[in-house]
């Protein structure tokens, strides 16, 4: 049996997505997403990062359905390997229909995932499966952005969709909805982790995704020349928050939050010890270094690997097996 399986039972495979969710809208920058990505891809040995390609911010105003059908096109000419998802517009917005009609009818099975902006209930969640099935995509998953106090409210419950995959923090328009009750600097790489509302709604969303085996994904940091800020915030973000998974918006970003989620050496080769010592053991409880190990413990050693592989750390050679046969 594979440690995911053995470990994981029904959840295994549905917990895990890289951990970063590149983002691009503009026709020569998403063509060079795909192409980074592919590049990284054969340096790693894994995809290390989704390339989403943006059409709520991307498309120009009128020219929506010309944008969703290059962006299907797009992602139609991808590699096989690739991992590429598209943003469409809200629900709520005239060209959601026709987005999902284009993207999900035309490219349906070349896509990771549907990302739903402004997500503000359950019934939105709802809405966009419907339109993605009768699309001809039925299985597609679907993510979704939190951006307003009243979706926070309600994030536990829109973490319950059978079908969603991940939530996203929007940050600005969060902080937006406030009517400036939360100040503009809230927005910023340090404020945000500094205002208790934006803490509170970013904790809300990591306990709701986890508390139904959904993938946290922080938001943007829009300071991106400044490396050692987003390597900070995101270092926040993973290891005070409980996120897994975080928005690039430049290319230079992807490399430094690679290496801000992924686990330390000494951690990936205590985790490989422990498991491979478990698995002699038929998964039985084991001592390991003077301390007791069992499935609690296992889980979350295993968690360690896989976050190592997502961001394409080296292994132990003993443990590079299991992520290379099926998780059977």
């Amino acid at each position: 049996m594979h440690p995911r399986a053995v470990l994981l039972g029904p959840q295994a495979g549905t917990a895990f997505l890289p951990v970063c969710d590149h983002y691009s809208g503009v026709e020569a920058r998403m063509r060079k997403s795909l192409q980074l990505q592919a590049e990284m891809t054969q340096e790693f040995g894994a995809c290390v990062f989704d390339v989403t390609l943006d059409c709520e911010d991307g498309a120009p105003v009128g020219g929506e359905a010309e944008h969703a059908a290059l962006v299907a096109e797009l992602a139609l000419g991808s590699a096989p390997d690739a991992r590429v998802a598209v943003r469409v517009h809200p629900v709520d917005h005239p060209a959601f229909e026709s987005d999902i009609a284009i993207l999900a009818g035309r490219a349906g099975g070349r896509l990771a995932h549907v990302m739903v902006p402004k997500a503000e209930s359950l019934d939105d969640i709802e809405r966009a499966v419907r339109a993605i099935d009768q699309a001809g995509a039925a299985g597609l998953p679907v993510q979704a952005l939190i951006e307003s106090p009243a979706a926070v409210h309600r994030a536990f419950e829109i973490a319950s969709h059978p079908r969603l995959q991940s939530l996203s923090f929007g940050l600005m328009d969060f902080v937006s909805a406030h009517a400036g009750a939360i100040p503009g600097d809230a927005m910023g790489v340090e404020g945000q982790f500094q205002h208790p509302l934006v803490v509170r709604a970013k904790l809300e969303i990591s306990s709701a995704c986890h508390a139904h085996g959904k993938v946290p994904s922080h938001g943007v940091v829009t300071e991106f020349k400044n490396k050692d800020a987003l390597a900070e915030a995101a270092r926040k973000a993973a290891r005070e928050l409980g996120y897994t998974r975080m928005w690039s918006i430049h290319p230079d970003q992807i490399r430094v939050l690679l290496e801000a989620f992924a686990p330390q050496e000494r951690e990936i080769e205590a985790a490989a010890a422990i498991l491979l010592a478990a698995a002699s053991a038929d998964w039985a409880p084991i001592s390991h270094a003077g301390k007791l190990e069992d499935r609690a413990s296992y889980r979350y050693h295993w968690q360690v690997l896989e976050r190592a592989h997502q961001t394409g750390r080296r292994l132990p050679v003993e443990a590079r097996g299991w992520f290379q046969a099926p998780a059977v």
